[in-house]
């Protein structure tokens, strides 16, 4: 495990196996900022909306995106499936 520790502004950051991970800190109204960063890598904006799941003990934040935002991302995916003999029609 390649770990690296430094402080990055107000964040801490680590990054284990080139993983970065960014320490926040929780207000007294339970709120968190998301670095400027992740922001803009996620490409978050003001009054997006997220999914917030407790998995394996943690806190995961998932943005939602609407479906037409997603048109293409697929694009190159190969769509040829390799069936058996025995599972084609008309065998």
């Amino acid at each position: 495990m390649n770990l690296f520790s430094a402080h990055d502004n107000k964040y801490s950051t680590k990054a284990i196996d080139g993983v970065i991970m960014k320490a926040v800190t929780i207000s007294p109204k339970y709120q968190i900022v998301i670095p400027r960063d992740v922001r803009e890598t996620l490409r978050i904006k003001p009054g997006d909306k997220m999914q917030v799941l407790n998995y394996a003990n943690r806190i995961e934040l998932v943005p939602v995106r609407k479906l037409n935002s997603m048109r293409g991302f697929l694009k190159e995916i190969d769509t040829i499936v390799v069936r058996e003999k025995d599972r084609l029609k008309g065998n």
